[in-house]
């Protein structure tokens, strides 16, 4: 079928698409490239951050398996026309392949954009708990100095 389909891109607006959702790509270029440095590095410094890498390894192998799944599905569609010609068959198979392929990118898409929406509820969340807890340590704080101030003003 004519090579390998590009991975999903990580920075650049597709048309149509806001720029979060296409922002929200994992991968690189549309050639394949890393975008940028792509968080090989850690920040200033030029050690390779090995959990970048494994969930790019991921990435690249799980969309290389849903190319190949898409390949073989439009072989297999292409089949039930036995009297398509050559042409018609692959010009039907790249239809097919790139049609698949541009709903597994929505797919991701959504599940990428879900994936923000709820780290950010989770972070509201954490700074909701967090400042409910400083304010009990504040309180107690507070409570244990009166406890100890106040008897001893009494006294004296």
């Amino acid at each position: 079928m004519g090579g390998r389909q590009r991975p999903p891109r990580a920075r650049g607006a597709r048309p149509g698409k806001s720029a979060g959702a296409a922002s929200a790509r994992v991968g690189g270029k549309a050639d394949g490239r890393p975008a940028g440095g792509g968080g090989r590095a850690e920040a200033g410094s030029g050690r390779v951050d090995p959990k970048v890498e494994i969930a790019r390894l991921e990435g690249y192998l799980a969309w290389e398996a849903e190319v190949s799944a898409a390949e073989r599905d439009a072989r297999a569609f292409a089949d039930r026309f036995p009297w398509l010609s050559p042409g018609e068959r692959e010009s039907l198979e790249q239809a097919y392949a790139a049609d698949r392929l541009r709903y597994a990118e929505d797919v991701v898409d959504r599940a990428v954009e879900r994936c923000r929406q709820l780290a950010a509820r989770y972070r509201g969340e954490c700074r909701r708990i967090c400042a409910r807890w400083a304010a009990l340590c504040l309180s107690v704080t507070f409570a244990a100095a009166l406890c100890a101030v106040v008897p001893a003003a009494l006294r004296g």
